[in-house]
C-alpha cells in the first residue's frame, strides 16, 4: 500500500513539475538519482562481457596498467580544469573498452566513462582525445543523459529508479542505449562548446573536439559516429568550436604528444 501511495504521490508531482529542458523535456533526477543509476548501468556492464569487453585493470606484464594510467592521466586534466561544475559530486571512473572497429565513447550519469580501443588508435593527438573526452563529460555534467533517458523511458522507469525497483532488463536496456543517443540539436552544441571550456582550463588546445571531425572530414567520413550524433553537421560543429575558443582566449597550440604514441602501444 505504502508503495501504491508513493507512486500516486510521485506521479502528481511530475504532473505538476514545470519542464526545465530548453526543448521541451524535463529531468526530476537528482544528482544522488543520477550517481545511483550510473552505478548500477556500470554493474550491468560490467556483467556483459560479450557486449562490452572491459580492459581489465592488470595484466599483460603491466600494460594494462599503464594503458589506464595513459587514460587517467588525460582525463584527469580535464576534470580538474576548474570548469566540470560536478566534479566531485559523481565518480568519473574511467574504462577501456577492447573493441578496434568502434570509434566510440560515452558517459553515464553519474560520471562512469567509457572508451572503445578503437577511437583511441584513431585519434592522432591528445588534444583530440581530450576534446571528445571532453564532450562526454559534458554530457553527464551538463546532465544531458538523464534527460534523453527521462525523453526515452518515460516516468515509469523514473519511479522504479526512485522506489529502488529497476528490473536487470531495463537496465540492460538503458546500458545498451547509452552507446547511441541521440542528444538534442542544443545538447551537442552545448557539450560542443563546454569541452571547449574545459579544455580552456588544462594544457590541451581548446578546440581539440574539432581536430577529431576534422579528421572525419578528411577521411571523407559522411557523418560522425553514433555517439557524437549527426546534427549539426561535422563543418558547422569545426567552425563553432573554433569560435568559441577564439572568443573565450583559449590556448590554441599544440599539447606536447610525445606520450600519446606510448599510450595506443600499450593498448591490446
Amino acid at each position: 500500500m505504502k508503495s501504491k501511495a508513493l507512486y500516486c504521490l510521485l506521479g502528481l508531482l511530475l504532473v505538476s513539475l514545470p519542464a526545465c529542458d530548453k526543448e521541451g523535456s524535463f529531468n526530476i533526477f537528482g544528482i544522488e538519482d543520477d550517481r545511483k543509476l550510473g552505478l548500477q548501468v556500470s554493474e550491468e556492464i560490467a556483467r556483459d562481457p560479450g557486449q562490452y569487453p572491459l580492459l581489465p585493470e592488470t595484466g599483460r606484464n603491466g600494460q594494462n596498467e599503464l594503458a589506464y594510467g595513459h587514460l587517467r592521466r588525460i582525463t584527469g586534466r580535464v576534470l580538474n580544469s576548474g570548469r566540470v561544475q560536478y566534479r566531485n559530486e559523481f565518480v568519473w571512473q574511467t574504462k577501456i573498452i577492447v573493441d578496434d572497429q568502434v570509434k566510440n565513447a560515452f558517459c553515464t550519469p553519474g560520471g562512469y566513462i567509457y572508451v572503445y580501443t578503437g577511437l583511441i588508435k584513431y585519434l592522432d593527438t591528445e588534444d583530440q582525445l581530450a576534446g571528445v573526452l571532453g564532450h562526454e563529460i559534458a554530457h553527464a555534467d551538463k546532465r544531458h543523459t538523464t534527460d534523453n533517458l527521462t525523453r526515452e523511458y518515460g516516468i515509469q522507469l523514473l519511479l522504479e529508479v526512485a522506489l529502488g525497483q529497476q528490473s536487470q532488463g531495463t537496465l540492460v536496456n538503458i546500458a545498451r542505449s547509452l552507446t547511441s543517443l541521440r542528444y538534442s540539436r542544443s545538447a551537442e552544441r552545448e557539450a560542443d562548446e563546454s569541452s571547449v571550456t574545459y579544455l580552456c582550463g588544462t594544457e590541451y588546445r581548446a578546440d581539440g573536439a574539432a581536430g577529431f571531425f576534422e579528421k572525419l572530414e578528411a577521411e571523407g567520413s559522411a557523418a560522425p559516429p553514433e555517439f557524437l550524433s549527426t546534427h549539426p553537421n561535422p563543418g558547422d560543429r569545426i567552425q563553432a568550436i573554433r569560435s568559441k575558443a577564439q572568443q573565450e582566449g583559449c590556448k590554441l597550440t599544440p599539447a606536447a604528444d610525445a606520450q600519446y604514441p606510448d599510450f595506443k602501444n600499450r593498448l591490446p
